[in-house]
């Protein structure tokens, strides 16, 4: 077997842009920097003299939220980041750079939930990067979870329109679902949107 060189690697990576790749889309619409203010708030303890140096909290954070998006345990998610081209190229790891262990990852949530609850924190700020830019994450299997752009319904009821009737806001949301996002020209996820589970809209 060949060996892979950077041309190879390159290519492949293009190859996932063309085909969609949501975690660069990701990349693209959240500022991970926000985060790290709170991130330093997490320590991390220092290793013996000489030895190597603690990994990134930045980096360990995005692994969180690839664990959360993908519903991936500590050592699933160790696994597939070292797998995974589209992982390694979200959190800016080339093949030959060191991937967190399960223990580490395990270390570093449990550090961020014992800081007054600076987890919770974390993940409402990256909640916020997305609303901001009109995405919601939505979880599941690692085979479809997703990030999906959430279809902005027009004319809402103001000083210069008829209050609609639940009907016409479910009719007007399937319209815009069917153009902008046809995976959420759905009845359940209407259920959600009414439920204020999907905000944005």
């Amino acid at each position: 077997m060949s060996q892979t060189g950077l041309f190879d690697l390159s290519a492949r990576q293009e190859q996932l842009s063309r085909k969609g790749d949501p975690l660069e889309r990701l990349n693209e619409v959240i500022d991970w920097e926000d985060f790290r203010p709170l991130l330093k708030k997490v320590r991390p303890k220092p290793g013996p003299q000489g030895g190597r140096p603690p990994y990134d909290g930045v980096l360990l954070f995005k692994m969180l939220a690839l664990a959360s998006l993908y519903g991936l345990s500590d050592e699933q998610l160790e696994y597939q980041v070292k797998d995974r081209l589209s992982f390694m190229r979200f959190l800016g790891l080339d093949l030959q750079d060191r991937v967190p262990d399960a223990t580490t990852i395990w270390l570093f949530r449990e550090a961020l939930g014992s800081k007054s609850g600076l987890l919770d924190k974390l993940f409402q700020r990256f909640e916020r990067h997305l609303r901001k830019a009109g995405y919601e994450a939505r979880g599941g299997q690692i085979i479809d979870a997703s990030l999906v752009e959430v279809p902005t319904l027009r004319g809402k009821p103001d000083d210069d329109h008829e209050p609609r009737s639940r009907q016409q806001d479910r009719d007007a949301y399937m319209d815009a679902a069917s153009v902008a996002t046809p995976q959420l020209c759905d009845s359940a996820v209407w259920q959600l949107v009414e439920r204020g589970r999907i905000s944005g809209l």
